[in-house]
């Protein structure tokens, strides 16, 4: 978690929203790592945790993430949790919780949700830095 925290960190100062995210491979290894970049690419789809997701693939030679882990500094929104749930993540960590859109269980838990595949979910894994890290940069913005 504290590399993805410092991929959060390296957003903000990108002027983007400080989301980090690592991949673990079982053995360990972070195979795959991302941070926000929706302004930098203008995509709305350039979140820290689809980066992290395509460069493990990448570097794994496969969509199958099984026995992998993924840390990111900022509960996943629909879009990245439908991704996790895609890649097969079995382990998903989470910093802060996002009221807004998450979707590990602030707004909907869609790993509950009947698609056939249930990551495990532990959240609040430093979630003050994380949180602080946000809440930073949203002050800055105003």
């Amino acid at each position: 978690m504290k590399k993805a925290l410092a991929l959060a960190k390296e957003a903000a100062r990108a002027g983007e929203i400080p989301v980090g995210c690592v991949i673990v491979s079982p053995e360990g290894e972070i195979i795959g790592e991302g941070r926000n970049r929706r302004e930098q690419g203008r995509d709305a789809t350039a979140h820290a945790e689809v980066e992290a997701i395509r460069q493990a693939c990448q570097r794994l030679g496969t969509w199958r993430l099984e026995g992998c882990a993924l840390y990111v500094t900022l509960e996943p929104c629909p879009m990245c949790a439908g991704a996790i749930i895609n890649a097969r993540i079995p382990t998903v960590v989470y910093g802060a919780r996002e009221e807004k859109s998450g979707s590990c269980g602030s707004v909907i838990d869609l790993f509950s949700e009947n698609y056939g595949f249930h990551p495990r979910v532990y959240g609040g894994v430093l979630k003050e830095a994380c949180a602080a890290e946000l809440r930073s940069f949203f002050e800055q913005r105003r």
